[in-house]
């Protein structure tokens, strides 16, 4: 059984609350971390390198922009990683 997409917006939550430190229910699928939970660049690093590393997938540094919010690494995330659900 292939995992669904509210699995995957879960666990990329988690990732992103643990690099953010803040709790998991504080991050919205589309509310900034820039602007609401005060996310520079090393942090999205940290994000981005913890998502290839979990998921064993390369993501090209040129998407990093894009990442800026829940919902957008889930699309990046599952664009990369082939993700049919």
């Amino acid at each position: 059984m292939s995992e669904t997409r509210e699995q995957h917006l879960d666990e990329l939550r988690e990732i992103v609350a643990e690099v953010l430190e803040v709790e998991p229910e504080e991050i919205t699928e589309t509310g900034s971390f820039v602007e609401e939970h005060e996310a520079d660049s090393l942090r999205a690093i940290e994000i981005l390198a913890r998502i290839e590393k979990k998921y064993k997938i390369d993501i090209p540094q040129s998407e990093l922009p894009q990442m800026e919010n829940l919902k957008a690494v889930y699309d990046v995330v599952a664009a990369q990683a082939g993700w049919q659900d």
